[in-house]
Parts: C-alpha cells; sequence; structure tokens
C-alpha cells in the first residue's frame, strides 16, 4: 500500500495570523518519518463563499465552482491535520466555513489537530472533534497544543522566536499525533479500497 497523503490545513486566513510556523513545524515532522507524504493545504488559496448551497454535497452535488473545487482538493487526501486558532472558545470562522463546503470528501478519514492560544486551542479542538464526528470522519486522541509560555515564545506577541525555541517541549506530542493519524490513514484507505471494491462487483 502507498503511503498515506495527508493535508495540514491551515484553518486561519487572517494578515496576522501565527499559523505559518506551527504548520510549516509539523509538515517537516510529518515528512521526516518515511511513513506518510504532508503537503500544507493553506485556506487563503480558496477564497470561499459563506455556504450557500441547497444543500451539503453528501444530498447533492454543489454549485459554486469554488466550493467544487475545494472538494477536489480535499478528496485527494487520505487524512488531515488542523492547525487550529482558539477564538472566543471555538474554530475560526474560516475554518467552519470550509469544513461545510464538503462532505463526502472527509468521509472515514483521520483528523487530528495542531492548537495554538492560551489554553494551547485546547477549546477549539474539542469543538472540532465534534464537527469531525459529524462529517464521519475518525478524530484521533493525540493532539499538539501551543499555549501558555510556550505561545508567548514563538508569538510576536512575544519572543516571536523560530519554533526550535520550543520544538523539546513539543515533540513528544507531535510524534505521538501523527502515529495515530498514520495508523488510521492506513487502516480506513485500507476499508474505503474494500467497500470500493465490494461496490465495483
Amino acid at each position: 500500500m502507498t503511503k498515506p497523503k495527508i493535508a495540514i490545513i491551515i484553518g486561519s486566513t487572517r494578515a496576522t495570523r501565527l499559523a505559518d510556523k506551527p504548520a510549516q513545524w509539523i509538515l517537516a515532522q510529518a515528512n521526516a518519518r518515511g511513513d506518510i507524504n504532508a503537503e500544507i493545504v493553506d485556506l487563503r488559496d480558496y477564497d470561499l463563499p459563506f455556504f450557500a448551497e441547497m444543500a451539503s454535497n453528501a444530498w447533492m452535488p454543489s454549485q459554486d465552482a469554488k466550493a467544487v473545487a475545494w472538494q477536489n482538493k480535499i478528496g485527494e487526501y487520505d487524512g488531515f491535520v488542523f492547525v487550529v486558532a482558539e477564538y472566543n472558545h471555538s474554530i475560526t470562522a474560516a475554518l467552519k466555513n470550509a469544513l461545510d463546503q464538503a462532505y463526502k470528501e472527509w468521509v472515514h478519514k483521520p483528523a487530528g489537530a495542531v492548537g495554538y492560544g492560551g489554553v494551547g486551542a485546547a477549546r477549539a479542538i474539542e469543538h472540532l472533534r465534534g464537527i469531525a464526528v459529524e462529517l464521519q470522519m475518525a478524530p484521533v486522541r493525540h493532539a499538539v497544543h501551543i499555549g501558555g509560555a510556550d505561545f508567548m515564545a514563538i508569538s510576536p506577541m512575544g519572543k516571536n522566536a523560530p519554533m526550535s525555541e520550543i520544538e523539546a517541549h513539543i515533540a513528544p506530542s507531535a510524534k505521538a499525533l501523527l502515529d495515530d493519524i498514520v495508523w488510521w490513514a492506513n487502516a480506513t484507505k485500507a476499508a474505503r479500497a474494500a467497500d470500493a471494491a465490494v461496490k465495483a462487483a
């Protein structure tokens, strides 16, 4: 079986976002493993409208070309790691909208998170897990939480240091997250292939 292809989805589109630092860091951690092919998917590149379809694409094809392009992109992957900023105890509106703009493309694939904020985006990641369940993803247990002193170390509001400043603190969590993602990506990829073979028979 080929290595699973994993999207690292940057969930903030703000001009002053911090997300690029942890996104590039987790990308490097993923691709250093040898059992995964990971790449960045940046919501800034998709200019998605607010969801305005007649229904989810679980029920009928979407009409907006930008939504369809997003669905096609998401459909390429075997799993997802979301880079999560916490806004008022939840995920960003941009990320929620992006999740709503697809359905079939998320189903039966693992989802994990790297979060940053005052409490490491723990509350946002919990909301994300609930959304992932409704989209029939398999949210994994482990996550990377960049909070407190680590957040202030890398934030422009603090020291604005590189990720190497906090790497020793978060590398074990990153390994556990990626171990989960790889295991579930391989399992669900095999199961999806088996389902497709049955349907084609």
